[in-house]
Order: C-alpha cells, then structure tokens, then sequence
C-alpha cells in the first residue's frame, strides 16, 4: 500500500485552498456592488441588509456545522459545506432585487460557515500541539489569499462577462474542489491508509497520550457553556471579528465612496491589505511555533502573539481614520490586518487547546456563531457611522474594540487542557 511523506501538509493546504474558494465567493458581491447596485437601483442600506442576512445565515451555520463536523466527521463535513456554498453562489446569477440577493446570500452563509470550525478540527486532528498554530494560520492565510485574488479576479470576469455570469463561473470552482479531498482525505491519521508510520505517531504522541486519551473529557452543550474558558473564546470572537469584517464587506465601497473608484480602480487597490493579512496569518502561526520550540509554555506562547497582533491593529486603525489618499489607506489597512490574522490565528486555536477533538468543532462552531453577531451589530452600524462618506467613525469602532479582544482572552484563564472539574490537565 503506498504511503505519503508528509500528509498532514497535504491535507492542510487542501483546507486552505477550500478557504480561498470561499473569500472569492463570498467578496463577489462586494467586488461588483458599484455596477449592480446602479444596475437595480440599490443603495449602501440595501448592501448593508444584505449583508446581514448573509451573516444571519452565518451564525446558524457556525454552530450548526461544529455540531455536523463533530458527528459526521470532517470529510464528509467539508462535502456538505462547500456543495451548499457553491449552489447558493451560482444562484445569484438569477438575483434581481434585494430581497432575491437576501435570500441566496442567506444560504451562502449557512454553508461557507462550515469552513471554519472545518478547518479546526482538521487542525486538531492532524497536528500536534506546537504546529497547530502554524497550520491554523496556512487556512488563516487562505482566506487573506482569497481576498488578494477576488478584487482582480472579479474585477476581469465582470468586465469580459457580466455579474450574472461572474456568479455562474466562481460557482464552478467549489465543486472542482470535492474531487482531490475525496480522493485524499479518506479518514484522520489514526486509521489513514497514505499515512507513514512515523508521521502517524508524530501527530498522535504530540497530542496527548492514549492514557489521557481515554479518559478524555467530553462536555454537553451546557458543560462546555460552564467554563471560562469556552468564554473567554466565545467573546474574544465577538469582539475581534468584526474589525476583519469592516473591510471584507466595506472596503470596496469605502474605496467607492472616498476616492470615487469604479470597479476597475477597486480591482486595483482592495487586493494590498491581504497580502498583510497573509504574512500576518503566517507570522502569527510561525512565531507561537518557533516560542513553543524555545520551551514557552502554550499559555504564554498563545497570549504574547495574540497580544503584539492587537498592539499593531490598534495605532493602525486610527492612522487609517486620517489616511488623506489612496495609497496610504490600502497599506495601513494591511497592517491593521496583519495584526488581525497575526491574533486570530491563535485565538482560533484555543478550542484545541482546551477541549478534546469531539469537543473541538462545537466550541469553534459557538465562537463563530458568536462571532457574527457582533459582525451584525457593527454591520448596522456602519450606514450611520459613514453618512457623507465620512469613514472616521468606522474606524474608531474597530479601534475601540481591540482591547476588550484582549481582557476576554485574559479573563479566558491560562491556555491549558479543560477537565470535568474546569481544572487544567
């Protein structure tokens, strides 16, 4: 039977190409908003509703696929997932109103939420402990990767081919995607027929040992709800996720709007802020591994990065509230976004390090839900808050959520696996 050096790589770039996918699809609609909103005589309140609907179904698809992840397991809970993505993408093409573009957009979000607590528990399962984090921030730079290819990509198809057909074509790439996984995500490393002996008993001997593995502490919803530290991540989430948001939905209209580009000139622009989201993703991974190799505990290797992540984002926002042109606005978004993926790249690891793997995807799931419903609040937010074109206040929002991203990660309590009694293992 062959085998395969290295597979765990295999199967995380896999994951992040899936996340790639999933931000071309997702920043579409964004990418083209200026030509269809003047096509159907939509305004920035029918965007920002349409993006809440989005987020609605979101939020019911975090919590709702951590929960199918954790029962079906991650093959089959990636299938779904990216099938409803790509079906719900491919239907906008049909989209005439916003009540039309509300409803597809809803199961968008139900399916591309899947992708998250997804990419998780794939972490959990096929890496120890010290690379988790550097794996985390390979599916964190996917999502940088998909925005830096979006804004282009879109910005040709619509030009040579129309939104409709825009629609029609990023809906195919989902399901080219199913193919490779299927063929080489056959199981987790425990039981995977490619796998090497010696890979298999470093991903498994880097985890926790078959003693504590037996023993493993599986909480209900309501007992995972009673500890801190399911907390401390869930409100973590809530405030930090909107700050990435404010610019995967707003920022090509805050482009529109404040320097008056069309879709052309945001195909241009909105892609530099990713390629800092994407170094910070895997800086922030690389750093938390390189501590860990250094004898750091987890604890302290987690929090300093999630802490330095938050210094860079916070005097970024408010320079960027001032950025007077162009250019300076894309490159000081992108080290608020470095500083971003820099901290949420640890941050979304903390469910692995407090919980076991059959507990993993339900606190991410959670997490994310709770994410999104601060992203809706602040998405409400953001026509008010930008009235005039005045984006001042858009970015003093997300600066003053940057520190209470960081008291729910302290207040969280030490980075350490969860036991029945709440105590660290």
């Amino acid at each position: 039977m062959k085998t395969m050096a290295g597979l765990r790589w295999l199967v995380i770039t896999l994951v992040a190409v899936a996340t790639i996918i999933n931000y071309i699809d997702r920043s579409a609609l964004a990418v083209m908003w200026p030509g269809i909103a003047a096509e159907l005589g939509m305004d920035k309140r029918d965007y920002a509703n349409i993006v809440t609907v989005f987020l609605v179904g979101y939020a019911v698809g975090q919590t709702l696929f951590g929960k199918l992840f954790d029962a079906l397991g991650t093959r089959i809970g990636f299938i779904l997932s990216i099938i409803v993505w790509s079906v719900s993408i491919g239907l906008h093409f049909v989209a005439r109103s916003a009540l039309s573009f509300g409803l597809f957009r809803v199961l968008l979000g139900v399916g591309e939420a899947g992708n998250w607590p997804g990419a998780t528990k794939a972490v959990a399962e096929w890496f120890p402990i010290r690379e988790r984090a550097l794996a985390q921030g390979i599916f964190g730079a996917g999502a940088s990767l998909g925005s830096i290819i979006a804004p282009p990509l879109i910005a040709i198809l619509y030009a040579y081919f129309g939104w409709k057909t825009t629609f029609l074509l990023i809906a195919v790439l989902g399901f080219i995607w199913v193919i490779p996984w299927m063929i080489i995500y056959k199981s987790g490393p425990n039981a995977h027929p490619w796998i090497t002996e010696e890979e298999r008993g470093y991903i498994l001997t880097g985890q926790r040992s078959e003693t504590a593995r037996a023993a493993e502490y599986v909480p209900t919803l309501g007992q995972l709800l009673r500890h801190r530290q399911s907390w401390g991540v869930i409100a973590a989430r809530f405030f930090i996720d909107p700050v990435w948001w404010l610019f995967v939905a707003w920022l090509p209209l805050y482009l529109n709007e404040k320097f008056h580009f069309d879709v052309k000139q945001i195909g241009i622009f909105a892609w530099v802020p990713y390629v800092g989201a994407a170094i910070g993703a895997l800086s922030g991974g690389w750093l938390c591994g390189r501590l860990l190799q250094r004898g750091w505990s987890v604890n302290r290797a987690r929090k300093t990065v999630i802490g330095l992540g938050l210094a860079l984002m916070l005097p970024a926002l408010l320079f960027s509230a001032r950025a007077a042109t162009p250019l300076l606005a894309v490159l000081s978004i992108a080290v608020i976004l470095f500083g971003f993926q820099a901290a949420i790249t640890n941050i979304q690891t903390l469910p692995s390090d407090f919980f076991s793997g059959k507990t993993v995807g339900s606190l991410a799931g959670l997490s994310g839900t709770s994410a999104v419903l601060g992203v809706i609040i602040c998405m409400q937010l953001v026509p008010e808050l930008t009235a005039g074109g005045n984006y001042t206040p858009f970015f003093v929002l997300g600066a003053l959520l940057v520190p209470l991203v960081f008291v729910s990660v302290w207040l969280g309590g030490p980075v350490a696996q969860v036991t029945a009694q709440g105590e660290h293992a």
